[in-house]
């Protein structure tokens, strides 16, 4: 079929379409290099929609809050009692209590009954722990030997420690001696050390418990 066009607008159509194929083609780089400008300025955009919706907040959104910082103590002028929930007067109480009651332990007479000797340390004692006082396997223990040993001995006794407390207990290391004025050979004036709770009672101290140091009480029980 011969074809309608000469040779002439044959030339001028491909020059038009290659014209028109290049714009296409600039368009497209254009409006592709548009579009990366905006995805980079997106995230900036979105955190401005963000802060629109409340879901992030400048520094000044905030109120000022003042730190308060705890008051502390220098090494200097500390005060240890301090540590306790007891007065210094009323440890020295409780201690006094607890080395009475050592001593009265250490107090024998063999002449005496056994109640004179366990009379000395109830009077020292909560009244539950009196009713049992003379039944305990030590204090009876220690009556036996020394009226055996026909002992007149008198107790002394020192707070070596405080071994623990509780809200309202105390529970000492007492020293315990029992020198003798009279007494077998056999007599042991050293005694050891016992631990020794007491409990306020009232405006006072009792002791609740009295045992060996390695088999006493190690808290409020």
């Amino acid at each position: 079929m011969p074809n309608p066009l000469s040779e002439q607008a044959q030339r001028r159509v491909i020059v038009a379409l290659i014209v028109a194929l290049i714009a296409f083609g600039v368009y497209f780089f254009v409006s592709g290099f548009g579009d990366d400008e905006e995805g980079r300025a997106a995230p900036e955009g979105e955190q401005g929609g963000r802060e629109g919706q409340g879901t992030a907040e400048s520094p000044d959104d905030f109120s000022t809050v003042e730190p308060s910082p705890m008051p502390t103590t220098g090494d200097e002028d500390i005060d240890v009692l301090d540590w306790f929930p007891f007065s210094e007067d009323e440890l020295l109480a409780a201690g006094a209590t607890a080395r009475e009651f050592g001593e009265a332990y250490g107090t024998i007479d063999y002449s005496e009954g056994p109640e004179d000797y366990f009379a000395g340390m109830e009077e020292l004692a909560t009244d539950e722990y009196a009713e049992v006082l003379s039944e305990t396997t030590r204090a009876g223990a220690f009556w036996d030997e020394g009226s055996e040993a026909e002992a007149v001995a008198e107790g002394r006794a020192e707070v070596e420690s405080v071994r623990t407390y509780g809200g309202d207990s105390i529970t000492f290391v007492v020293e315990v001696q029992s020198i003798t004025e009279t007494a077998d050979s056999a007599f042991d004036e050293e005694l050891g050390e016992f631990a020794v709770t007491v409990t306020s009672e009232g405006q006072g101290w009792q002791v609740h418990d009295f045992q060996p140091a390695d088999a006493g009480q190690y808290g409020e029980e």
